[in-house]
């Protein structure tokens, strides 16, 4: 991280994994470790501070060793409220100027993830790009654009990360999809399968 800009990391990790069953999406077993567990050794590394996005009781993170900070605009409005959370929480400490985002239920974000978001952006933030699809929720967003956000989300009922980013001007930062796609989101059992067998494949993925 000498390199980079002082950046937080933040993984959203409120998803309630309907399409799983229910209960926290990240918590899901994977290989015998929690999907979030996968997250936070990726990111961990790569950011000066990492923290969790979570609403209700923060204890059944405890285990992960990661700060958990809760929407700050009520009705839970999704991805968009866990990305102002963690651009808040960069504002409230000094010299944090970015804030680098990944979803908890993508196990096999790249370990230059934070690099190639910030060699990418231009001025404004980054998203992440593989196999001519982008992943919104796993971006490089300044926090500058923090009071930008708050309007959109409270007073214009924006939901759709894709939105922002289009409107904020993000670039694009670009990751090989061969012989894996590392932003393979694990959304439902066949999701899960298919993530297993690629663990089985690669061990080191």
């Amino acid at each position: 991280m000498d390199a980079l800009p002082h950046t937080l990391g933040i993984i959203l990790a409120g998803g309630l994994a309907r399409r799983m069953g229910g209960g926290d999406k990240g918590l899901v077993d994977l290989g015998g470790r929690a999907m979030l567990a996968r997250a936070v050794a990726r990111l961990a590394p790569q950011v000066s501070l990492l923290v969790l996005n979570a609403n209700g009781d923060p204890a059944r993170f405890a285990a992960f060793g990661v700060p958990v900070v809760a929407d700050g605009v009520p009705g839970h409005p999704g991805p968009l409220a866990g990305v102002l959370a963690g651009l808040d929480a960069a504002a409230a400490g000094p010299g944090i100027d970015w804030v680098a985002v990944a979803p908890c239920d993508a196990p096999f974000l790249p370990q230059d993830l934070v690099a190639g978001l910030h060699r990418a952006r231009r001025g404004s933030g980054a998203v992440a790009v593989s196999g001519g699809r982008a992943h919104p929720t796993a971006a490089l967003w300044p926090v500058a654009c923090r009071q930008a956000l708050r309007r959109a989300l409270v007073e214009e009922g924006v939901r759709r990360v894709a939105t922002m980013i289009e409107r904020l001007g993000f670039a694009e930062a670009e990751w090989p999809a061969e012989p894996f796609d590392p932003f393979v989101n694990v959304n439902d059992p066949e999701g899960l399968a298919s993530a297993e067998r690629l663990l089985a494949r690669w061990p080191g993925a």
